[in-house]
């Protein structure tokens, strides 16, 4: 099938048009649990004022099979997250024009505390999803683009605002699951399971609330890597082998897969304590939370020789077809992580001024993140303790935001003020060492070390007026400086020392809201802001070597600067209602993977694109008791056009449709209430095709390294059997699709859920 073809994601509507005339059932809705919690108070967001944005809150959120916190979101409009298997710590979020491995675009918070990960990008850029639990949140927002002045620029494609729960009562919550996939593709055939087990204590003594949980996640995952080779004719001398696998890559080369890294094992652990203390009108937060992650990898090896036996390395013969084993291919690999995050904030008036303010801090640090690697597979004959070992050394942010806010501004019901501070210090170190004994960790020799830090502070102001009836205004700006802190990239075995010279920079960007909300129940809104999204330190400082060649930092980057236009029109429905957003950009100096041509050899770096170039169009229809029967819909369909407009570095590039950007998505999640104590939901998750490479060279599909589209179906039951205790059943990609986003996602996979309260 050829690459993005424009059609629009059709099978989903008369999904929708089936729920919202579905035969009548029982009118009476399922009863909402007895909450013995309640969100933490939170401002409300002045980004209601001029950024479109939904919300999906814990109860409409049951209707999805989740096992980590960014499930929930997963169905919400213009957003895909690349969770490829349950417990992917590489769960990387994209927004509108902003794709999945533009991390850097996507905010993410849990009560204002930081998640996203601004140290680095690509895959190893994933919010740290892992630092809340499923089971915590209350309710989450998705606010579109950088229209508040209260976000920097790394919202040019969104923020998701998590809000947790915070008890208002003694209570204790048990929950367990269990998951299994089967999964059969290439030369991968077997049953993969997991387990999920959380407890939770939450009291209310007088002015102080506490709430302890932890959460445990074991879980196999499908193979996440298969291994091919290039393959010629045969010269002779070549052991023939069998149990390969002939086929075609993405871009259309012939190969052989002999392959793949073996079941994405992962076990996670995450014990959070959470204290509130209000004193008269104040508020006060305390959050430490202590993740440890294990994940290993043990590669399959589909070769085998005459007598049966795995063959290794060397030179093979497949079907007429030569090629060279890499034993590399086959080697294991263990990680273990450990990371503390701590939050303190401070909410409340400021006498009798008419200021609310809002304070909050945040500390991250990863006290331990070592990745150990053999050279070898421990069956090979060859295989020794050889291997090597990376270790993040002083790696970690801390990040400070005051807002204040005055909703009568001068003593006037028709002016509201924003201002607010923001400091952020970001460091990264990573170091790599030969080692004669991975599996203890030997650190034999040092090869390279690499790292860096970032600082910003920010200002920024946004003033609304409703200046006629019907008619109100929002002018922000938010000034910027940023700066560069000891930069460097260290190479032993040659004694290269390069020390990077500190740098700063300043921006300011303005944003401006128009807003006309006539009598009735339509709503318009017009937003354009201009962004500044500065360099983080693996675009600057992280090099490493790549199978494609030398891949190298660049610590000349200069900021990504986007200018954003939005119209929103809103009609209010019974219950819901239904929105059509229009949204442009179009960011200078994009920062993107890509190889230079112009470069003799080539070289695979962060470069700018010069100019990339977004258009779309978005439709999202919300309504609880469609027909005034006992059913819930959210639905959402969305078509974006990203293109490639200016790229000296490759000329050829211009035109061309920006990598991982599908030209249509849509997500519905439809609640059928069967009964006050029965609920089934239906869940579509829809992507067309894309392109992984710049070039748009990668046209072949259903083969590992594709962008596939997909149809996902997922289905759940959730049964209150007390009024303290719930079962689920559930399936994700029912109809068992083969699809890839590089990597495989999941095939059908099976969920059983069980939770008390006591």
């Amino acid at each position: 099938m050829s690459k993005m073809k424009n059609t629009c994601p059709a099978a989903l509507l008369p999904a929708v048009l089936t729920l919202m005339v579905g035969a009548h059932a029982e009118d009476a809705p399922t009863a909402l649990d007895t909450l013995v919690v309640e969100a933490t108070e939170q401002p409300a967001p002045q980004t209601q004022y001029v950024a479109p944005s939904t919300v999906i809150t814990d109860y409409e959120a049951e209707g999805i099979n989740y096992t980590t916190v960014e499930d929930l979101v997963r169905y919400e409009p213009s957003l895909i997250i690349r969770r490829r298997y349950i417990g992917d710590s590489n769960g990387v979020v994209g927004i509108r024009g902003s794709n999945m491995f533009q991390t850097a675009r996507a905010l993410v918070y849990a009560d204002g505390l930081p998640l996203h990960y601004l140290l680095e990008t690509r895959w190893n850029g994933a919010p740290r999803w892992g630092l809340v639990a499923a089971d915590e949140m209350q309710s989450a927002e998705v606010i579109y683009g950088p229209f508040s002045a209260e976000y920097s620029g790394n919202a040019m494609g969104g923020v998701i605002n998590i809000t947790t729960k915070q008890p208002t009562q003694r209570t204790f919550h048990a929950e367990a699951a269990f998951m299994l996939q089967d999964y059969d593709d290439y030369g991968a055939d077997d049953t993969y399971t997991g387990h999920r087990e959380f407890l939770s204590y939450g009291d209310r003594f007088d002015d102080v609330s506490l709430y302890l949980f932890h959460n445990h996640l074991d879980n196999d995952g499908q193979p996440q890597s298969f291994r091919s080779r290039a393959v010629t004719a045969p010269v002779g001398g070549e052991t023939v082998v069998t149990g390969a696998i002939s086929g075609l890559d993405s871009v259309g080369n012939d190969v052989v897969w002999v392959g793949d890294t073996g079941s994405a094992r992962t076990v996670t652990d995450l014990t959070k304590l959470k204290v509130g203390y209000d004193f008269g009108e104040w508020s006060s937060r305390f959050t430490l939370a202590f993740e440890n992650r294990d994940w290993e990898t043990r590669p399959d090896n589909y070769l085998r020789d005459a007598t049966g036996n795995p063959i290794w390395s060397g030179a093979a013969v497949f079907a007429g077809q030569r090629f060279t084993i890499n034993p590399s291919h086959f080697a294991v690999s263990d990680q273990n992580r450990q990371t503390v995050l701590l939050g303190l904030g401070l909410e409340g008036p400021l006498a009798a001024t008419g200021w609310m303010l809002d304070a909050n801090m945040s500390w991250h640090d990863v006290m331990k993140d070592e990745t150990r690697s053999s050279d070898r597979n421990p069956s090979d004959p060859a295989y020794t303790t050889d291997g090597s070992v990376t270790d993040y050394g002083d790696t970690g942010w801390l990040t400070l935001d005051l807002k204040a806010r005055n909703e009568r501004f001068m003593g006037r019901d028709d002016l509201n003020l924003l201002v607010g501070y923001h400091f952020d210090h970001y460091s990264l170190a990573i170091d790599n060492y030969d080692s004669a004994d991975y599996t203890s960790g030997a650190k034999t020799a040092r090869t390279t070390s690499t790292g860096g830090e970032t600082r910003t502070h920010a200002l920024f102001a946004q003033l609304g007026w409703d200046f006629i009836p019907h008619w109100d205004v929002a002018l922000g700006a938010r000034y910027e400086r940023w700066e560069t802190i000891d930069g460097y990239y260290y190479r032993y075995n040659t004694m290269t020392f390069n020390d990077f010279a500190d740098r700063s920079e300043t921006g300011i960007s303005p944003k401006f809201s128009l807003g006309f909300d006539p009598d009735g129940p339509w709503h318009f809104r017009y937003s354009l802001a201009k962004a500044y999204r500065f360099p983080i330190v693996e675009e600057l400082y992280h090099n490493a070597n790549s199978i494609l060649g030398t891949t190298i930092a660049n610590a000349t980057l200069d900021p990504e600067v986007g200018v954003h236009h939005n119209l929103s029109i809103e009609r209010e429905i019974p219950r819901g209602f239904a929105r059509v957003n229009l949204y442009h950009e179009r960011i200078k100096d994009a920062i993107w993977s890509q190889t230079d041509v112009t470069s003799v050899p080539t070289v695979t770096t962060f470069l700018p694109v010069d100019e990339v170039t977004t258009s779309g169009v978005e439709l999202v229809v919300q309504q609880d008791r469609v027909f005034e029967v006992p059913l819930d819909v959210r639905f959402n369909v969305a078509y974006t056009d990203s293109e490639v407009t200016k790229n000296d570095a490759d000329p050829s590039v211009e035109g061309n449709v920006f990598p991982r950007m599908p030209k249509w998505r849509a997500n519905l999640l439809g609640t059928w209430h069967v009964s006050p104590k029965l609920d089934t939901s239906l869940g579509l998750r829809y992507a067309s095709d894309s392109y992984g490479n710049l070039d748009n060279s990668d046209k072949v599909d259903q083969v590992y390294g594709a962008q596939d589209k997909y149809l996902f179906v997922d289905v759940k039951a959730n049964y209150q059997v007390t009024p303290a205790a719930k079962i689920a059943l559930g399936i994700d990609n029912l109809t068992d699709e083969v699809a890839f986003v590089a990597h495989p996602w999941p095939q059908r996979t099976f969920y059983v859920q069980g939770s008390v309260d006591f």
